[in-house]
């Protein structure tokens, strides 16, 4: 069955939209201005984010359009550790996460004809042991900046990590199997 309606993605993410070209998947780009959580329960902050970016695209949107909203949170426990505002935040964020395992949880939401579906996926990465150096290394990069977790595990932040449990795209940005459950025919010609 072939995927008739077109595709909105309500995000700025540059990662997002390379796995969605990387796929073949046709899709336009609309910046969701849509205020996020910084607090909850992670899983619930995840769907929530992507609920309000998906909605604030939706409501200007053609109703048969598929609207998809993405959010991605890095947690330790019920600790979120979003994006660092600065160079201090981000070194502090690492020393965090230095030699421990964290949880990344990407929500995702998609919003048609007024039917909101979403769920949310979690990916285990563990950090190896940082020392000041590699911390220092690693802020001077500036990767760290607009990253949940301060790191981007597809680019230098791969030197960061030791070993993921699950799925590696949730990490980067987009849960693909997650999608592809609530989608099944997103990749349809």
């Amino acid at each position: 069955m072939a995927r008739l309606r077109p595709l909105i993605l309500a995000s700025r993410s540059p990662q997002r939209r390379a796995i969605l070209e990387q796929l073949g998947v046709e899709f336009a780009v609309v910046v969701a201005d849509a205020e996020e959580l910084e607090a909850g329960p992670p899983h619930e902050v995840a769907i929530e984010n992507a609920y309000r970016k998906a909605h604030a695209v939706a409501t200007a949107a053609d109703p048969e359009t598929l609207v998809l909203g993405v959010d991605t949170v890095v947690c330790i426990g019920a600790r979120l550790y979003g994006k660092p505002e600065d160079e201090a935040a981000a070194r502090a964020t690492l020393a965090v996460l230095s030699g421990r395992r964290h949880a990344v949880i990407g929500g995702i939401c998609l919003i048609e004809n007024g039917a909101v579906r979403t769920a949310a996926a979690s990916t285990i990465v563990e950090f190896r042991r940082l020392d000041d150096p590699v911390i220092e290394w690693y802020v001077a990069s500036g990767e760290w900046r607009e990253r949940a977790g301060g790191y981007a595990i597809q680019g230098r932040g791969a030197a960061l990590v030791s070993r993921i449990d699950g799925d590696y795209l949730n990490v980067v940005g987009l849960p693909l199997p997650t999608l592809l459950e609530l989608v099944p025919d997103l990749l349809s010609p």
